[in-house]
């Protein structure tokens, strides 16, 4: 039993299971720092914040798991009477093809076994925390339910935590949710049974902050926490022998039953109708037994595995258990999740549509090197597409670090992907937000759909970029910008045809427009905006499929 003013073990669990997405008194009554004591003894209440480490297979286990054959058994027994009778060569012949099927099998288990226990470095090691006596940065397994946490762009969450303040919160949770844009968070409570999905007051342990700042309250660590009840179940899953297990099973008892009753026959037969001694028709009943096991078989299927698991290796598939190849290859349907298993889960800009021209846009993920192209031809830079590739660039919160080759991203997906476009229709990333700062902008809002920005220059221009929706943007626009850079009514039925083409390509489409605004204009509101604004385009992004896949 704890002090009374600490909880004890029941009390705490029910107190903090309540706390969840729904909750919001309970949130208000706990958003107190703890005390370095408290901490401490709710971290012996609730252990370490750090996912159970299953029961690793040992060495020992690998190598018995290895040797649990029917005719594995067989082989060694005729290697054991082989070698009583002083043939032995033919049982070292026997002992050697034992040997290198267990080698075999147990070097590969070991290294599958390696690469599946990745998942527990899926957690933070490092938290930043608030307790009673100011900020620390703490070791993640430290800490506890009822914790206050800090969140800032880059950071992976810790623990589930509750979130009590958001600043243009976006959090990826593909690890959880297989949705490769960043989820916007909200301190607003939701529906109690909402899906994970749609959780948006929480902040789930392992996914990776992209954009502005949080705190919250820890109400899950460990095991409780989502990712590690996700890993709870794969501990838990149960083992199936494959069909080549199965049939091999069956053979190698079907056969060491033909070969002990056809012995058992010919001695008996010798014993009756042969002028041999005793010892030997033994001797020659024991030879004619062992020249029937197939001592080759096992030997034959392994390395066949083998080869098949190193092409697999080749092709980044981790095969944990040789047999399971067989499995593969006889299935017709996969299901599988598709951001980050069959896709790269990093969005890139594969088409542009400005001035109704549809252009394509070549390059690989976040890399920097493309171009904008139309049916194989490279493009000029046109003032329209200058245009549009300053407002993917300014109208954006996303950073990248050029200072590598594949650049490094910090922020929404999405809007880094908007960035490196940009780039590739010969817009200068980092010269353009020194020459166009920020005066002032709208987050991007569920209500409002779109994001804006108010930019100026050094020469006296002032200008307000969008993006969003496209059909939030299209209802806004009165016009759209011409290639020269004019203007001319919107004709809105075509691009809705265009958006609706684009999105049967499986593409995510995003509309950018702008409204020129007086140089004195220093504030941005949602109001401002419904008039005078010009669409500039649209772009498609895709993300896209593995290379190795």
């Amino acid at each position: 039993m704890l002090s009374e003013n600490n909880l004890t073990q029941q009390s705490s669990e029910q107190h903090w299971h309540s706390v969840n997405a729904s909750g919001t008194r309970e949130l208000l009554e706990a958003t107190a720092p703890l005390s370095g004591e408290e901490a401490a003894a709710r971290l012996a209440v609730y252990g370490p914040n750090r996912l159970p480490e299953g029961k690793a297979s040992g060495p020992l286990a690998r190598l018995t798991r290895q040797l649990r054959n029917v005719l594995i058994y067989v082989l060694l027994a005729a290697a054991a009477i082989t070698g009583a009778l002083g043939h032995w060569v033919d049982a070292g012949v026997i002992m050697a093809v034992v040997v290198i099927q267990t080698l075999v099998g147990f070097i590969q288990e070991g290294k599958a076994e390696q690469a599946l226990s990745a998942i527990g470095h899926m957690l933070a090691p490092k938290a930043r925390v608030v307790r009673e006596d100011g900020q620390h940065q703490i070791n993640a397994a430290d800490l506890v339910p009822g914790d206050t946490v800090l969140l800032e762009p880059g950071d992976r969450v810790p623990a589930d935590t509750r979130l009590e303040k958001c600043h243009n919160l976006k959090i990826e949770e593909a690890i959880l949710t297989g949705e490769s844009v960043a989820v916007e968070k909200s301190p607003e409570p939701v529906d109690k049974e909402a899906a994970l999905g749609d959780q948006n007051s929480m902040a789930f342990s392992g996914t990776m902050v992209s954009t502005g700042t949080g705190r919250g309250v820890v109400v899950r660590t460990g095991a409780a926490t989502e990712i590690g009840r996700i890993s709870g179940l794969l501990a838990r899953t149960t083992s199936l022998k494959t069909p080549l297990v199965e049939k091999m099973d069956r053979f190698a008892k079907m056969l060491s039953a033909i070969i002990v009753i056809a012995a058992a026959a010919v001695f008996a037969g010798g014993l009756v109708f042969s002028s041999l001694s005793f010892q030997e028709l033994f001797m020659a009943v024991v030879g004619l037994t062992v020249a029937a096991i197939p001592e080759g078989l096992p030997a034959i299927l392994t390395i066949t595995l083998a080869i098949g698991v190193r092409q697999m290796a080749k092709r980044q598939a981790v095969v944990r258990r040789m047999p399971v190849l067989e499995s593969l290859g006889a299935v017709s349907v996969i299901c599988s999740d598709k951001t980050g298993t069959l896709t790269r889960n990093e969005m890139v800009v594969t088409t542009a549509v400005a001035g109704r021209q549809r252009l394509d846009i070549s390059g690989e993920g976040y890399e920097l090197e493309g171009a904008v192209s139309q049916d194989s031809r490279p493009v000029d830079a046109t003032e329209l597409l200058v245009e549009l590739a300053r407002a993917a660039g300014l109208c954006n919160d996303a950073h990248l670090d050029l200072r590598e080759k594949q650049p490094r991203i910090q922020g929404d997906p999405m809007e880094a992907a908007l960035k490196v476009f940009a780039h590739k229709a010969t817009f200068d990333i980092e010269g353009g937000v020194r020459d166009w700062p920020r005066r002032d902008e709208i987050p991007f809002d569920t209500q409002t759909r779109f994001m804006a920005t108010l930019n100026h220059d050094h020469h006296g221009h002032s200008m307000v970029y969008i993006k969003g929706a496209p059909e939030r943007i299209l209802d806004m626009c009165e016009a759209e910008v011409t290639e020269n850079g004019g203007t001319s009514a919107l004709e809105r039925y075509w691009w809705d045809q265009i958006i609706t083409d684009l999105a049967s390509d499986g593409l995510r489409v995003l509309a950018l427009a702008r409204k020129p605004v007086s140089r004195a204009t220093a504030d941005l509101a949602v109001e401002d905006l419904g008039t005078g604004v010009e669409l500039l385009g649209l772009v498609g992004l895709l993300d896209p499929p593995r290379q190795e896949g």
